[in-house]
């Protein structure tokens, strides 16, 4: 436990959470999707979210991106202890889809500019920068900050090239990076690396895991991570290599026993933590199989499954058991 004034807090208290579902429910007409979605999500966080086709990963992530709105429940982003209830999209939550949705009469880098471009200026303001010069001014600190990201993820041979010249590994990068760009609260990865072979979705993997890096070293300059990720999924070992904590989605729990009185749809059946990698280690092959058949066990062949059972990611913290940006938050290290 951790005294803070005259309040004895936990250590959950003390963990900078930025993100709440609280008990949410999604129903389309008659068809219930999402039921009962409990979650917190501390800031930094790589949250890996896996399930089986349709059980409802991308409807949650476009519920917290501000497409759908909850049936029941409530959504709430939180800085600087401030609850604010998620109505509709904001640039503080991007969203990077599987299909890249990158605008094709534009250049690599010139997408990467355009969400700063749109955000800090109207086009009469753009008209009249050109007369006083404060636009042309603004449109290369903008291309300045499009070039550092697209240098970082690789692409210094590709800014001036339009999306019809890219490969889709390329593509994938420039929508992340036009989307990091925004200094987002929170980025949403929908299957983001799905349609990419072996080896250029390792390199898109590289990408996340050194982003992780900076949140860690941010973390060690009592900084705040500047990165909190949630990304959907199919590839357990992609779950368990890029996450620090993996959510399993699926319909396959005891809600009866939860005293509902029809199925609500599917919820968090699995919630631990994961193993931290950095770019340069070599995974252990044998650590990635041991969590992904645990999880395959439960999120795609359990039956009945009691939720507490295998979402046990905060009890992890308490005990100590927290890794990554969640090390020291346990009472343990308190």
């Amino acid at each position: 436990m951790v005294q803070k004034g005259d309040k004895v807090m936990s250590p959950l208290e003390c963990v900078d959470i930025t993100l709440h579902c609280d008990h949410i429910h999604k129903a389309f007409g008659e068809q219930r999707v999402l039921g009962d979605i409990t979650l917190k999500i501390a800031r930094g966080q790589f949250i890996s979210i896996i399930g089986g086709s349709g059980c409802g990963k991308s409807t949650l992530l476009n519920m917290i991106h501000g497409t759908f709105k909850p049936t029941q429940g409530r959504l709430l982003t939180i800085s600087d202890e401030v609850e604010t209830e998620i109505d509709g999209h904001s640039r503080e939550r991007g969203m990077v889809f599987q299909n890249y949705s990158i605008p094709p009469h534009l250049t690599a880098i010139e997408n990467v500019a355009l969400g700063p471009m749109l955000s800090e200026t109207s086009i009469p303001g753009r008209m009249l920068g050109r007369v006083t010069r404060s636009w042309p001014r603004l449109r290369r600190e903008h291309l300045q900050k499009a070039e550092e990201w697209l240098v970082r993820f690789g692409l210094k041979d590709a800014l001036h090239k339009y999306p019809h010249k890219l490969s889709g590994g390329m593509k994938q990068r420039v929508a992340i990076a036009r989307e990091l760009i925004m200094e987002p609260e929170i980025l949403l990865l929908d299957e983001p690396f799905g349609a990419l072979d072996e080896a250029i979705r390792k390199d898109a993997q590289d990408i996340l895991l050194s982003l992780y890096e900076d949140n860690m070293k941010a973390r060690a300059r009592g900084k705040k991570p500047p990165y909190t990720i949630i990304f959907v999924t199919h590839s357990l070992t992609e779950a368990v290599l890029v996450g620090d904590r993996v959510i399993g989605i699926g319909r396959n729990w005891d809600w009866k026993s939860e005293g509902f009185d029809q199925h609500p749809g599917a919820s968090v059946i699995y919630d631990k933590v994961a193993p931290i990698y950095s770019v340069k280690d070599v995974a252990d092959a044998g650590t990635l199989l041991k969590h992904s058949r645990e999880i395959s066990e439960m999120v795609f062949h359990g039956q009945n499954n009691n939720r507490q059972t295998h979402c046990t990611f905060w009890n992890e913290v308490h005990s100590g058991r927290g890794r990554g940006v969640m090390s020291g938050h346990g009472e343990k290290d308190e």
